[in-house]
């Protein structure tokens, strides 16, 4: 697909959780766990949180395990844009730092901030916002790392807390409340066929119901209207006179 459209923008979704490594169980035994010889990463974040604030995560282990999963889709011939992560995992200082470093050994230049306002968080769920505004404390470190980094990231997040239930009048609340600046919209558009009933996911019915509002012709009078310029990690990274790019799109105003 990315060999067939070079616009194309390719970032590595970094899986810490729910997966398997792409390395062997003795390189990365404080990431996952010995499965009947097969190793598996923990498949709760509530678990890899727990491990990550008991300071059990070896750093080593992650930043070689993260080169590996870049360096895969390399050798397919994959342009990497930018870096995210399966749960954003990466919002972990832990996480983090390793992560920084694999992206400039493999020469990926941007990327993804999670933090996302409370203010556009577009739920009523209490239980993710209570959970974000806690993940919100890494948000300094995320900042002082990066900035020693040399690499870019967008000013935030919007619609992590409204994921799977995305709705046209809360993506209207989200685009008319966005800030000044490059923010991603984090979006999971989709179909729900057979293929996804074999992944171990809550996002189902959901992705289409995102394709559909993202698609609409309302969604594209509202972005015009509001001046929202769309973009991808690659014309990111080229405004900042660096590198590569990104598949949800992302946004700024032009005012």
């Amino acid at each position: 697909m990315s060999s067939r459209n070079p616009k194309l923008s390719v970032g590595c979704h970094v899986l810490l959780v729910d997966a398997f490594p792409v390395l062997e169980w003795d390189k990365v035994s404080s990431l996952a766990l010995a499965n009947s010889g097969v190793p598996k990463f923990r498949d709760s974040l509530v678990r890899f949180a727990c491990v990550a604030a008991s300071r059990r995560l070896n750093e080593d282990e992650i930043e070689a395990e993260i080169t590996a999963q870049i360096r895969k889709l390399q050798m397919a011939g994959v342009q990497v844009s930018h870096l995210d992560s399966h749960k954003h995992t990466h919002m972990f200082p832990a996480v983090f730092r390793p992560m920084l470093r694999a992206a400039k050994k493999c020469g990926v230049s941007a990327i993804r901030n999670p933090f996302e306002p409370l203010f556009l968080a577009g739920t009523k769920n209490c239980k993710r916002r209570f959970q974000l505004g806690i993940l919100r404390s890494f948000r300094t470190s995320f900042r002082n790392a990066l900035r020693e980094s040399g690499l870019v990231t967008p000013d935030g997040c919007i619609g992590i807390l409204a994921t799977g239930g995305l709705t046209l009048d809360t993506f209207r609340e989200l685009i008319e409340n966005l800030p000044e600046g490059t923010w991603e919209f984090v979006t999971h558009p989709g179909y729900y066929d057979a293929e996804l009933d074999g992944v171990k996911t809550r996002l189902r019915h959901s992705r289409e119901n995102e394709l559909a509002i993202l698609t609409s012709p309302e969604t594209k009078e509202l972005l015009q209207g509001e001046r929202i310029e769309l973009m991808s990690y690659r014309d990111f990274g080229s405004s900042a006179q660096l590198s590569p790019e990104v598949p949800a799109p992302s946004g700024r105003r032009s005012d």
